[in-house]
């Protein structure tokens, strides 16, 4: 299954390394398809790609770590 992801992370993120530890704690493979950050806040469209249920646990993990999930849908 592949998915587009839209994030927003708050500042406090920032310094987090997030998006490297979607790849070292579930199996799916990740690609950074656009990313803008700030002093604010930061946000950025990914492409990932696994089972359901890795992606679902993926995007647990990404809620409990504060990141917004803006929008997804699935793509070919």
């Amino acid at each position: 299954m592949k998915v587009k992801a839209e994030l927003t992370f708050p500042s406090e993120l920032k310094e987090e390394s997030i998006i490297c530890n979607l790849c070292k704690k579930f199996d799916i493979i990740l690609n950074i398809v656009e990313a803008s950050f700030s002093t604010a806040t930061g946000w950025s469209i990914l492409i990932l790609e696994g089972s359901e249920e890795e992606l679902e646990r993926a995007f647990k993990y990404l809620e409990n770590s504060g990141v917004r999930l803006e929008d997804s849908q699935k793509i070919s």
